[in-house]
């Protein structure tokens, strides 16, 4: 599996974010029911960012994972102030799949 770190920024103060974040969570829990979501959550500095950590197949490529993202209610309604999507190779991890060992 292939692991992709995506970082969000939220525009400060936003009602937008507050107004959609119980859909974002609702449609990050159905990326956990299905073994794609690993992690997520926000920054705790102050920085108004979050990150997302997730699981696609070895054969996903950036575009995909971005396809993935552009689902999330925050990217379909055009609220965040900025997302980077970056591949990442969790070398020593506890990133396992449920049905890999």
């Amino acid at each position: 599996m292939k692991h992709f770190a995506v970082h969000y920024q939220y525009p400060e103060g936003s009602a937008d974010i507050v107004r959609l974040r119980p859909e974002h969570r609702a449609w990050l829990a159905s990326l956990l029911d299905v073994g794609r979501l690993v992690a997520s959550g926000p920054y705790t500095d102050g920085s108004g960012g979050a990150l997302i950590v997730i699981r696609l197949p070895e054969t996903a490529t950036l575009h995909d994972a971005a396809e993935l993202m552009d689902q999330d209610p925050f990217t379909r309604e055009g609220v965040l102030a900025g997302r980077e999507i970056r591949e990442w190779n969790p070398v020593l991890n506890v990133f396992r799949a449920p049905d890999e060992d």
